[in-house]
């Protein structure tokens, strides 16, 4: 039976790495679409969301049935739990790539318009996306942790591109549409790097049983120290 749920636990890890390296697939396609001005990458892209849907399906399945047959404890429940929480950042990167894809259809029949950062956000992000599975199939909790932190330059970024963006609008009327486009790319890589930072934490609670998600309520509930 050990030998059997040990067998087990390596397939859930499988599929949610297939998941993950679909979903990069996605999003460099997506953005390929975007800067090539290539309408034909819609459709490999549409594809690889129905098979990132199946095993969305197919994992949550996998860890309820694991959770029912053999209830794990400690590590290897976190690893059911944390299995769970990634499965569904990893459908929601599906969703977001398909997004941005289908906005830039839009986009390649429209004059050129400006990208600002969202070059570097595509970096960012799918770098971030990348590390989280390495992290999740290494059970690294540093290269996790750098995850996590690379999230502010995310933010940073968007923060820009949408000033440039809005600027532009302001300049140029005409631009206004295609500037409303290229804002909902950037704001769904920024989505993206944040299911990046959701992948991350849940490994680190998956290695240490630790959760860091909300540091500033958790403080809020640690006891005062004494002669504060």
């Amino acid at each position: 039976m050990k030998r059997h749920f040990d067998a087990d636990l390596e397939d859930l890890r499988g599929r949610l790495l297939r998941m993950g390296g679909l979903c990069e697939e996605m999003i460099h396609a997506a953005v390929k679409l975007v800067v090539d001005r290539d309408e034909g990458l819609l459709s490999p892209v549409q594809e690889w969301e129905s098979q990132v849907n199946r095993l969305h399906l197919e994992i949550d399945d996998v860890c309820l049935k694991l959770i029912a047959l053999h209830q794990p404890a400690a590590g290897d429940l976190r690893l059911i739990a944390a299995a769970l929480k990634i499965n569904s950042d990893l459908e929601r990167v599906g969703d977001q790539a398909v997004n941005i894809a289908e906005t830039g259809v839009f986009l390649c029949r429209e004059p050129r318009v400006k990208l600002g950062d969202i070059p570097r956000m595509v970096e960012v992000a799918a770098g971030m996306l990348k590390d989280a599975l390495d992290s999740f199939a290494r059970g690294d909790v540093e290269l996790a942790r750098e995850v996590i932190r690379r999230d502010d330059e995310e933010d940073r970024l968007k923060s820009q591109t949408f000033n440039e963006l809005v600027h532009m609008m302001q300049r140029d009327s005409s631009s206004i549409a295609r500037g409303m486009d290229a804002i909902l790319i950037a704001r769904n890589l920024e989505r993206i790097a944040d299911h990046a930072t959701n992948i991350a934490e849940d490994v680190v609670f998956m290695v240490l049983g630790k959760d860091i998600r909300h540091p500033a309520e958790q403080a809020r509930g640690e006891p005062r120290p004494s002669g504060a």
